[in-house]
């Protein structure tokens, strides 16, 4: 019941939950379904260090590189709102301390972190999607491989009042790993404010990109036999068949809404309410 209280919860990451109180990040596996009930874990990082002109108070989320922070080579980063992002291995008690990282680009200063394992490296998607920039602990710790997306593929055909209305939207966008195909999707969702429903924020309609390694953005209405999930908690890419879920949907949680979004027929089953741990879990398994 503790993690369900305002009490420093900061993301989630393979089921690993994060808070952050009196400057010390805690990982706990409280959510994870094979954890433990009566002998949860707590892992305690070392102190965090805050740069000069950045800040450590406010967080945009928390990714892990493998599915458990025990493993030896799991590297655990925390991305600040502004430009510090920071790394810790904390299995390594040698080198458990905090690897902190400035970013120079400032499109990157709100946006979210996750894990490639593709490339080996935590990548983020620049404001607006149009750059994704990727760091590491070796080449890329202080001059991050940034890459430019083109946009080559048409886009559907809407109403004009549509566009215009898309236009006027909110939007967010998520950056995807499927590790069961190695494929890199990012996830556009356009979010609008529903002036009859109390002004409450809504989920209008969600975009899909398939990137490739040299940055071409191809707009996709199929993903195969994929699903994908979007919440406070690191985003994931699961095989439809092998988990009981629909293909080619994309599972969310955003402002208080829960649903489900069809690539193909554009079709959306959603409710309102107060998520007080607002995550998705993914298999405790490496092969997902």
């Amino acid at each position: 019941m503790d993690l369900v209280k305002a009490t420093g919860t900061i993301g989630a990451s393979h089921g690993w939950v994060a808070t952050l109180r009196d400057g010390v990040v805690r990982l706990q596996d409280d959510l994870n379904p094979i954890a433990s009930d009566s002998d949860p874990k707590r892992i305690s990082l070392p102190p965090l260090v805050t740069l000069p002109h950045c800040q450590t108070q406010f967080v945009t989320n928390v990714a892990m590189s493998s599915s458990s922070p025990e493993d030896d080579d799991c590297i655990v980063a925390v991305k600040f709102l502004g430009p510090q992002l920071s790394l810790c291995r904390p299995a390594r008690k040698d080198s458990s301390e905090w690897v902190n990282i400035r970013i120079e680009e400032p499109e990157f200063f709100s946006s979210r972190v996750m894990y490639s394992r593709r490339d080996k490296m935590f990548s983020m998607l620049g404001s607006g999607g149009a750059h994704t920039g990727s760091w590491d602990l070796g080449q890329h710790m202080h001059k991050p491989k940034i890459l430019s997306l083109s946009f080559f593929t048409t886009l559907p055909e809407f109403f004009q009042s549509e566009l215009q209305i898309l236009d006027s939207c909110c939007t967010t966008e998520h950056l995807v790993e499927s590790r069961p195909t190695g494929e890199m999707f990012m996830v556009k969702t356009f979010i609008e404010r529903n002036m009859e429903m109390e002004r409450r924020m809504e989920t209008r309609h969600t975009m899909v990109f398939k990137l490739n390694e040299m940055g071409k953005a191809t707009y996709t209405e199929d993903i195969g036999d994929l699903c994908i999930f979007l919440s406070k908690s690191e985003a994931f890419c699961l095989k439809a068949s092998s988990s009981g879920h629909c293909r080619n949907t994309i599972y969310y949680i955003e402002n208080n809404e829960r649903g489900t979004f069809n690539l193909k027929n554009k079709e959306k089953d959603r409710i309102f309410i107060t998520y007080p741990a607002p995550y998705y879990i993914p298999p405790q398994s490496s092969s997902y």
